[in-house]
């Protein structure tokens, strides 16, 4: 069956046409997780996007769903509490898209290792609370593993520093097909007008009801459309201070951005089955080496930024810092020309008076309204959207939305615990009989397809079947579909080439200049569905390798035709 379409210009249509309940700026995983909670409660809602869904900070995380362990050795059980509960509630509402990972804990003898190897009993202590906390729910409790088992599962690590180390759970996600998810369960179920390239340019209140000035982007063209709200939402990340600045008139200063990078290098130079989380050598820091399909990504990052927030990039030091941190751990041999992606978000945390190192800022999210009844929610991370977005509907109905007929006809308390994402349905069936779905498409792009899309992989398995050289690759060396890119614009609301390479596929994360290779025959892929002449596709082209130059350059790095070979069972 067709997915609804998830159309703009008919969202563009309704948020001129109709006065909202709500208006929620921002379409990153909180502002769409606001979305959807208020839309499925039955406030009339619509969400502006100034650029992508995700084109922030919600595409550049370290995708995982986790409780965050280095947060319970700071003290704080109940984040790690709540992100635990959150993240068996997301396995249960997007299982096509959040997956259990195993990750590996390597004790190293010597001053330089995670904690020394002595101090192991304390450690396994964490554990034991990390899973007591709510890390069981996963259905697997953490384990004291020999130095041979942890080599068995990464066989980069230095043996003759290698102790016995710990095998623990937690899950994995793609953070843009997430939002995208949510984004679009807000829509399709439950009739949010949800627009991207929707800029909020000004708010003027009237009594009960604010009219929004959103500036609509269509190539290069613009024009202004003006939305009638009885209440606005504030979800716009680190730009939260700029949306505020046009409600109360003065900027408040209340985000102290923390940039994280990460980079993609060949699985082939690591080798590690699982997920791992390795120390930084003179540093209080760990990060995390994570699998992905032929690839490894590392990461992150925590450091202070105070550039420009709407391009972070990652720097040289950056990527060494990196390198050094993973090749200290798999005994050397990655190369600055063994990085084929760099990906750097700024976390849009909340100041403090005594904030010291960005690494220790609380990861908890807070929620204010102004004296116009604009409602900010700023801070939280990536597993606990869904909760950040209960907690500011529901202070939006006890503090904005006072109204009783407002209050008459909507749900006070939030359903979303147990609602399930579009895919969902249908997902494990695909699984079982991946190879009977469609006559042009083998059982692993089957699988491929349904990690990505759940149940509406029928819909991209007919449109192969339909053009079978819709089954071919769209950029060399990566599993996605020349379908992925047509489904993307047609469903998904995709209107331009980095749209579809960035962030509906991760094709620039992976390997960042072999989909700027492939960026001209995208182009051509999607212009027809578009609209495009060519003059439009060869700007959309220049556009997105001028963006793919500069993220190689800024760290200097040179520029990679390296396809990896694949991983086992890749």
């Amino acid at each position: 069956m067709l997915p609804i379409a998830f159309d703009r210009s008919e969202a563009t249509r309704r948020l001129s046409e109709t006065t909202f309940d709500v208006v929620i700026v921002g379409g990153g995983i909180t502002g769409v997780g606001c979305a959807l909670d208020a839309a499925a409660r039955g406030l009339r809602t619509a969400l502006v996007e100034r650029d992508d869904f995700a084109s922030g900070t919600s595409s550049k995380s370290s995708k995982l769903v986790h409780g965050g362990l280095r947060y319970l050795q700071q003290g704080d059980v109940r984040l790690v509490y709540e992100a635990l509960a959150e993240r068996q509630r997301l396995r249960h509402n997007a299982p096509h898209l959040v997956k259990v990972l195993p990750f590996l804990l390597p004790m190293f003898k010597g001053r330089d290792g995670l904690v020394p190897a002595k101090l192991a009993r304390t450690l396994g202590a964490a554990m034991w609370a990390y899973d007591l906390t709510g890390g069981a729910r996963i259905g697997k409790l953490h384990k004291r593993i020999s130095a041979e088992k942890a080599l068995a599962y990464m066989p980069t690590l230095p043996a003759d520093r290698l102790a016995s180390s710990y095998l623990y759970y937690d899950a994995q996600a793609d953070d843009a097909r997430l939002t995208l998810a949510v984004a679009r369960t807000a829509a399709v179920r439950h009739g949010a007008v949800v627009v991207n390239r929707a800029e909020l340019a000004a708010v003027c209140r009237d009594g009960d009801i604010s009219t929004l000035t959103v500036r609509l982007r269509d190539g290069d063209t613009t024009r202004d459309v003006s939305v009638r709200t009885a209440a606005v939402v504030n979800a716009a990340g680190v730009w939260a201070d700029d949306v505020r600045a046009l409600d109360e008139g003065a900027h408040p200063d209340t985000i102290r951005p923390a940039k994280g990078i990460h980079i993609t290098v060949p699985w082939s130079k690591v080798r590690n089955e699982i997920a791992a989380v390795i120390p930084v050598p003179k540093d209080r820091r760990s990060v995390f080496v994570v699998p992905w399909g032929d690839f490894t990504y590392v990461g992150t990052t925590d450091t202070d930024y105070d550039g420009p927030v709407d391009d972070p990039q990652c720097t040289s030091d950056d990527v060494d810092y990196l390198l050094r941190a993973l090749n200290h751990s798999v005994g050397g041999g990655v190369e600055r020309d063994d990085v084929l992606g760099t990906w750097a978000g700024l976390r849009p945390l909340v100041k403090s008076v005594d904030s010291g190192r960005t690494a220790d800022l609380s990861r908890r999210h807070k929620v204010v309204h102004s004296a116009n009844g604009v409602v900010t929610v700023t801070g939280g991370k990536l597993t606990t959207y869904r909760e950040m977005a209960a907690d500011t509907v529901d202070h939006l109905l006890a503090e904005v939305l006072t109204d009783p007929g407002t209050r008459e006809r909507v749900s006070r308390r939030s359903p979303t615990k147990h609602l399930r994402l579009c895919g969902t349905e249908g997902y494990a069936e695909l699984l079982e009989q991946p190879a009977s779905v469609s006559a042009h498409l083998t059982a692993a792009q089957v699988i491929h397809l349904a990690d990505r899309f759940g149940d509406e992989t029928h819909t991209v398995a007919a449109m192969v079947d339909a053009d079978p050289t819709l089954g071919e690759p769209l950029v060399a060396g990566l599993p996605y579909l020349r379908a992925e890119a047509l489904f993307a614009v047609r469903y998904e609301m995709a209107t331009t080439v980095d749209d579809v390479l960035t962030r509906r596929t991760r094709a620039r994360l992976l390997l960042r200049d072999a989909s700027a290779a492939a960026a001209e025959s995208v182009a051509d892929l999607i212009g027809d569905e578009l609209g495009w002449d060519a003059d439009e596709r060869e700007r959309q082209v220049e556009d997105y390798r001028a963006q793919v130059r500069t993220e190689r350059e800024a760290p200097g790095l040179a520029p990679s035709g390296l396809v990896p070979a694949p991983a086992p069972g890749g």
